[in-house]
């Protein structure tokens, strides 16, 4: 089919999808009105916040750009899902120390809008604790919860702290993207079998959604190959019979 046809197609099989291309700039106010009308009616669309914002600039005299993309999100209206805030692995040149970062991120923080819904995403697990956690949730912005080789496994992410920092869940499973693109650049079938992390993610899914707590999952061809293929087994997991024992 025409690449015009491709998010008519997927929003007949997925309820929701994560918009990569607003990472590389604001979308023209057309090109986010046509996925309003291609989609039906309850398709949420999460948003990527751009990278001049989290990786250029990095969060500093750039509040006309995070407007205007604020105001382009808005066109989306009730599709208009969770708005991710993804920063890089920040080394010791450019943010030194969890201080540095959260001196930077609290008044980011406290001027975004309250009638969105935000999670944000950090790649230096050693920032990964409990302070961390209590600011996100002091102003309710969910904590993602990623699967990397470097960052922690799912039962790593409920050890030390809650990070279940607001009323809804956010997991992205990306994997090894240097080490499967070694293998494949295709992604038409799978090329790893993660079965096993897999199940772990779907453990971890049925516990917070017992809280009552609904998840986002959005997950990459990165993961296993075929991100479809990856849905599909994710969702047969979770529709199976839950085992005797599960993790606490």
């Amino acid at each position: 089919m025409e690449a015009a046809q491709y998010l008519s197609h997927y929003s007949t099989h997925f309820d929701t999808v994560e918009v990569d291309s607003t990472f590389y700039r604001t979308p023209a106010a057309s090109t986010v009105s046509g996925w309003y009308v291609k989609t039906p009616p309850p398709f949420v669309f999460a948003l990527k916040v751009p990278q001049i914002i989290t990786h250029e600039r990095c969060l500093v005299d750039c509040e006309a750009e995070f407007d205007e993309f604020i105001a382009r999100a808005g066109l989306l209206h009730e599709k208009l899902g969770p708005i991710l805030i993804q920063f890089p692995y920040f080394n010791k040149s450019a943010l030194p120390t969890q201080a540095d970062f959260l001196a930077r991120l609290t008044p980011f923080l406290k001027r975004l809008p309250k009638e969105l819904s935000f999670a944000l995403e950090i790649r230096n697990r050693n920032w990964l604790d409990a302070r961390f956690a209590d600011l996100l949730r002091e102003h309710k912005v969910a904590l993602a919860l990623i699967d990397q080789a470097w960052m922690p496994r799912p039962a790593q992410w409920f050890e030390k702290f809650d990070p279940i920092t607001t009323n809804f869940a956010y997991i992205r499973l990306l994997g090894d993207r240097k080490g499967i693109e070694e293998k494949t650049k295709r992604w038409d079938k799978v090329i790893i079998d993660r079965t096993r992390e897999l199940q772990e993610w779907v453990d971890y899914t049925r516990q917070i959604i017992r809280r009552g707590v609904p998840v986002y999952i959005y997950i990459n061809n990165h993961f296993a190959g075929h991100a479809p293929a990856t849905v599909r087994l994710f969702q047969n997991l979770y529709q199976s019979p839950e085992p005797a024992s599960i993790p606490s």
